[in-house]
């Protein structure tokens, strides 16, 4: 179906212009001119270089590392395009920071995830377009409407494309059990959970299997791998628990330092991520295989900009 994208303008930050280009050649469009650098004294400049008058504008902006630089390009640019007049403007955040500060743990914590919510909405986003948040009760932090998509079925794909035999899928921990059966379901194929416990912030210990991957080839499924601690840990453990090979599939490759590093030392075999964070040189591994994730936002956005359902696109049909 043709759609006329004359009213429609994709913009991009510094964050991950590779996907944006990605994404609008995807939509068979372009994207818009805007200038995103400092001033010389460290503060964000932005110049939206046309004209946004009565337009649905689309900045894709994920809020990976530098996390702040990034997060205050995508408020500025948003409330540029806003004074601008645009009609709409929606941020594409695949990749949603301090989502893992949702909740309060502690006295006199803050929940950091509501406050970039109402950062992005007082900044004037008409809506927001992200990808596996870490804590799905997020988008009821916002008070405009958020599409929250799943890269799990493009994961799915692509294990599915190597013909692996005698699959198990392995949730790390008891709170990924869902994703794990949304892509066990994909693959036809049972699950088993890991149960750890974390003595301090950064450190997880196995302590028991739910399942047996004796035998068999596990997939770990995971939103995000940050230092690749519990990831690691985990591809080990399933090791010494019987499987005959590991792989994993995390949707944001973070990839802080010493992740790599782990990784090499590691039983996984394959690491599969997403683009909706871009890997630099240092992180390229031969172990990491990228998938994009262009094809799904591209049609969000178009599902959207031509008011269809989205629906469909939640489950990656």
């Amino acid at each position: 179906m043709l759609v006329d994208l004359s009213k429609l303008r994709i913009f991009s930050g510094n964050s991950n212009q590779g996907l944006a280009r990605e994404i609008a050649e995807h939509m068979g469009t372009k994207l818009g001119n805007a200038f995103v650098g400092h001033f010389n004294n460290g503060e964000t400049q932005v110049i939206i270089d046309e004209s946004v008058r009565g337009k649905d504008v689309y900045i894709v902006q994920p809020t990976s590392y530098p996390v702040n630089d990034n997060m205050m390009e995508l408020l500025i640019m948003i409330d540029a395009a806003k004074r601008a007049s645009a009609r709409t403007v929606t941020a594409v955040v695949p990749y949603y920071a301090y989502a893992r500060q949702d909740r309060k743990t502690r006295g006199r914590e803050p929940i950091s995830a509501k406050l970039i919510a109402n950062l992005l909405t007082t900044a004037g986003a008409s809506r927001v377009v992200t990808i596996d948040l870490h804590a799905g009760q997020i988008q009821g932090f916002f008070d405009i409407p958020v599409d929250h998509f799943t890269a799990v079925p493009l994961l799915g794909d692509y294990i599915r494309n190597k013909r692996l035999d005698d699959l198990i899928v392995v949730s790390p921990d008891l709170g990924g059990v869902t994703r794990a059966r949304q892509l066990a379901d994909l693959l036809h194929a049972p699950i088993a959970i890991i149960e750890k416990r974390r003595p301090m912030p950064g450190v997880a210990e196995v302590m028991n299997l739910i399942g047996s991957v004796e035998g068999r080839t596990a997939v770990i499924v995971d939103d995000i791998v940050d230092t690749a601690g519990s990831l690691t840990e985990g591809a080990n453990s399933l090791v010494k628990f019987g499987a005959k090979e590991v792989y994993a599939a995390c949707t944001h490759a973070v990839l802080s330092h010493p992740a790599i590093e782990r990784l090499e030392k590691s039983s996984i075999k394959e690491l599969i991520v997403t683009n909706s964070i871009p890997l630099p040189p240092e992180k390229i591994h031969p172990k990491i295989k990228v998938v994009s994730i262009a094809p799904l936002i591209g049609d969000a956005i178009l599902s959207i900009f031509s008011e269809k359902s989205v629906s469909l696109l939640f489950d990656g049909k």
